[in-house]
């Protein structure tokens, strides 16, 4: 268990999907509960920069559990992520099982105020947090970054918190066509949806190229990158707000 200024964290494991998943688990100053926020990463795995970003969750008050995918590994070969990420994308039980099973470890945690959670992830990750919503699972918010899949017909219709989306404009993966079939699911179930559309930004935009392999179509863009993370704090602020919240800026 590490202490940086007000933020305490530790390392967490707990079983998933057949594996021992690795989470990294931020605490903010103070001993009573406060809001929580579940964190999904990119199909590359959990890496240092999730783990910044529950940490900077944690400064702004919020208990930030930054979940695991792979078992305490990070994909860095194209071909072998894509391998185990395409078949769990799509299987909606398997993703349903690795973010209910990180989702109770949050709950488990006895900062965390279990009524008053929200779930945010990127890519893989935030299909996770879309699964969760479809599978009824009561959050005051879900945001996604690159991750606007598509679920089971009908299943939308059990998302009871708002959802905001945020994508690249030229991400080859979440298409024009992939993006219309999510605004149009969300839509027609009735859900409370956003969608961010960042001009000129690849797949992964917000996720710093040094921690992610270079891929046709996936880039980082640093603007992009700060400004998504703004809207990923307004969209908290808004829904699950944290007394005296401070603006943040991006961790680096």
């Amino acid at each position: 268990m590490t202490t940086k200024t007000t933020v305490t964290t530790r390392t967490v494991e707990y079983p998933a999907d057949g594996l021992t998943m690795i989470g990294h688990l931020a605490l903010p100053a103070g001993v009573g509960r406060r809001p929580a926020v579940l964190l999904g990463p990119e199909g590359t795995g959990l890496s240092d920069v999730e783990r910044r970003r529950a940490d900077a969750l944690a400064e702004l008050g919020y208990v930030a559990l930054a979940f695991d995918l792979h078992g305490g590994r990070y994909l860095d070969d194209p071909e072998e992520m894509l391998a185990r990420c395409l078949p769990l994308l799509a299987d909606p039980g398997r993703m349903r099982g690795i973010g209910h099973a990180a989702l109770d470890v949050l709950r488990a945690e006895p900062r965390t105020d279990p009524d008053r959670i929200a779930a945010v992830g990127y890519g893989t990750g935030g299909a996770v947090g879309l699964e969760l919503g479809r599978d009824g699972v009561s959050l005051r918010a879900i945001g996604t970054v690159n991750g606007l899949t598509t679920g089971r017909p009908g299943e939308a219709a059990r998302i009871s918190c708002p959802v905001w989306a945020g994508v690249g404009s030229e991400d080859p993966i979440m298409s024009p066509a992939q993006r219309n079939a999510f605004t149009a699911e969300m839509q027609a179930a009735g859900v409370d949806w956003r969608l961010t559309v960042y001009g000129g930004a690849l797949h992964a935009f917000h996720h710093p190229t040094v921690d992610h392999p270079i891929v046709p179509g996936v880039g980082y863009h640093p603007r992009h990158a700060q400004r998504a993370w703004r809207d990923v704090v307004d969209l908290l602020a808004e829904c699950l707000p944290v007394t005296e919240q401070a603006h943040a800026q991006l961790p680096r």
